[in-house]
């Protein structure tokens, strides 16, 4: 595997280029700050842009955004969508990079491939790992699953494939919309955010989504042995939410659970400033 090549530099501290892949697709990763790294794993359709309020923590760590294959600004292939090929995707950037003592965080489908990082790799090179807004098994019958596909329900999951067929633009600007709080993006979030989600192809969009919901993490919350951080908004028109939240805290050793009473899908943008504040005590607490 070729190491990171640098494309754009701002500075010192921060630098912007890819890392090919053992298969040889091209991802996008931003590094910026000093420190301990942070290395920081979008949701599904969505892409390295949606952490840009989280670049103030470069002040005191490494900030690492990668942009997902098929997501971003990374190379479009039909191959590999599957959460346990992101996830080795997400280790050959780690590696690129020389990484260690990292804290990995995913957001959303994000947390799942977090979670088959650990199952693949265990704590190496990790300190610590982080879980937003993200499930084990969207899929799960139990009573803290509110996802759409809860109960095996595929013919939900059919249904949300026929409206990205039927009307792509459409389907964004409600998708955008449901993950605010307030059902209602404001304009100048929801114009780039939209455009975000519409450079995912439709075809790699339900490939990923695919895997994604009917893959079963709940086994591997207890075999967690790094200290873990669980933040949860108060999601009222799409996944997660607090009843998420506290089930996957109460099923991870030593992990701290924060709830952002104030946005919905999206509490590292809605409630900027609560959120890098929570990670940054999490993060600094490692070495006391």
């Amino acid at each position: 595997m070729d190491l990171f090549e640098a494309v754009e530099t701002i500075d010192e501290n921060q630098v912007a280029g890819w890392v090919q892949t053992t298969d040889g697709v091209r991802l996008w990763v931003d590094i910026r700050g000093m420190g301990r790294p942070i290395v920081f794993i979008h949701g599904w359709t969505m892409s390295s842009l949606f952490w840009r309020r989280q670049h103030l923590l470069a002040e005191k760590y490494q900030i690492i955004t990668i942009d997902l294959r098929g997501h971003g600004r990374s190379q479009t292939t039909p191959r590999g969508h599957t959460i346990p090929r992101y996830a080795t995707d997400v280790r050959e950037v780690i590696c690129a990079l020389r990484l260690t003592d990292i804290m990995l965080l995913g957001w959303s489908m994000g947390g799942s491939i977090v979670l088959e990082y650990w199952s693949k790799y265990g704590a190496n090179k990790l300190a610590a790992i982080g879980l937003v807004e993200s499930a084990p098994y969207p899929m799960s019958p139990a009573q803290w699953n509110p996802h759409t596909c809860r109960g095996h329900d595929t013919a939900a999951m059919h249904a949300d494939f026929k409206a990205i067929a039927d009307d792509r633009e459409g389907f964004a600007d409600r998708f955008i919309n449901a993950m605010h709080l307030s059902d209602d993006a404001p304009s100048h979030a929801g114009k780039w955010m939209k455009s975000e989600q519409l450079r995912v192809p439709a075809s790699i969009a339900t490939d990923i989504y695919e895997d994604y919901v009917q893959r079963d993490y709940t086994s591997v919350l207890p075999t967690i042995t790094v200290p873990a951080l669980v933040m949860y908004g108060r999601s009222r028109h799409m996944c997660y939410g607090p009843s998420t939240g506290r089930y996957i805290a109460g099923s991870i050793p030593e992990s701290r659970f924060v709830i952002l009473d104030k946005s919905g899908h999206l509490p590292f943008y809605e409630q900027a400033e609560t959120f890098n504040a929570a990670l940054s005590q999490f993060i600094d607490q490692l070495d006391s």
